[in-house]
């Protein structure tokens, strides 16, 4: 009989009554989904919810994951999304009026007809966002990445712009002036 030479890496198996009970404490490691209908709170997976018209005046989304989420007509006032990850986000229609989006990835969001009135937007990157006729009246667009963004109509008055001194003039629209 020729004896047994094992690889000086060989891993002894795990016995499989060891992993099913360990299962349930790995899967308790990993981030929990949030059912759409959860109360909101910073780092709530909303990814792909239907949020439309739902008031979340005030709430704190710090870094949510809200990809593909639709807040269509949605209120948030004043509400914290610093941080969120919301490519591909739909707030067409949506009242974001002082809202905290600084450092938010909007990488092709609509914002179409959003009210952005004095929102905060620094670092935000807004590459092919929509923004057609959104009204940014007031906003800090400090660092923000607008590279392909389509800011037809936009409101801008009283902006502060991306390279974070020039304010927008009264009646800048689709431009800063």
């Amino acid at each position: 009989m020729v004896p047994l030479v094992r690889h000086p890496f060989y891993i002894r198996p795990v016995p499989r009554l060891a992993l099913l009970l360990l299962l349930p404490l790995l899967l308790g490691a990993l981030p929990a989904r949030a059912a759409c209908n959860d109360t909101p709170a910073p780092g709530v997976d909303f990814r792909r919810c239907l949020l439309d018209e739902r008031d979340l005046t005030g709430a704190d989304l710090a870094g949510a994951v809200l990809r593909d989420a639709s807040l269509i007509r949605a209120r948030l006032p004043g509400a914290k999304l610093a941080g969120a990850e919301a490519a591909q986000a739909r707030f067409v229609s949506a009242d974001l009026t002082g809202a905290d989006l600084a450092g938010a990835s909007l990488l092709g969001a609509d914002l179409t007809r959003a009210v952005l009135l004095r929102a905060r937007l620094t670092g935000a990157d807004l590459r092919r966002a929509k923004l057609f006729r959104t009204d940014l009246t007031g906003a800090d667009l400090s660092g923000a990445n607008l590279l392909g963004a389509d800011l037809s109509y936009a409101i801008l008055d009283g902006a502060r712009w991306t390279d974070g001194t020039r304010i927008c003039a009264p009646g800048s629209v689709g431009a800063c002036q």
